[in-house]
């Protein structure tokens, strides 16, 4: 149990203003990927959500090496398991409208978390292959 835990490791940001919309566009870009492919992505990308995702990934990463000091991250195969974007805090504000009235303004925020472990490759599998 401890193993499973050990190869896995885990970033969350909270309160992040970018609106839950445009961050998941950024997450569903990674969300699968290799740890390498998915920063240089995120790296590249237009999207103002990416500098911040990037910067998560990142702090996943650094994680994952507290947790498993002596092994290295190339052969670790570290794959972005999981990825999720929930809903934050709304600031509600106001805009001046015609004739005397007023509209709300909603500046959503967002929760990200970001699990980074090893690819699900089958080496149990193919254990059981070699031996019959």
């Amino acid at each position: 149990m401890k193993e499973a835990r050990k190869s896995v490791a885990m970033a969350k940001l909270n309160n992040c203003p970018t609106s839950p919309r445009k961050m998941r566009l950024v997450a569903d870009m990674v969300r699968g990927m290799e740890v390498a492919k998915a920063l240089y992505v995120l790296k590249h990308s237009g999207k103002e959500a990416s500098i911040r995702l990037e910067k998560l990934l990142l702090s996943a990463l650094s994680n994952w090496q507290a947790k498993n000091e002596g092994v290295s991250m190339d052969e670790a195969n570290l794959v972005v398991q999981s990825i999720s974007v929930d809903g934050g805090r709304m600031l509600k504000r106001v805009q001046p409208a015609p004739q005397g009235r007023a509209h709300r303004v909603r500046k959503r925020s967002n929760h990200v978390t970001i699990v980074v472990g090893a690819a699900n490759e089958a080496p149990v599998v193919t254990e059981v292959n070699e031996a019959k």
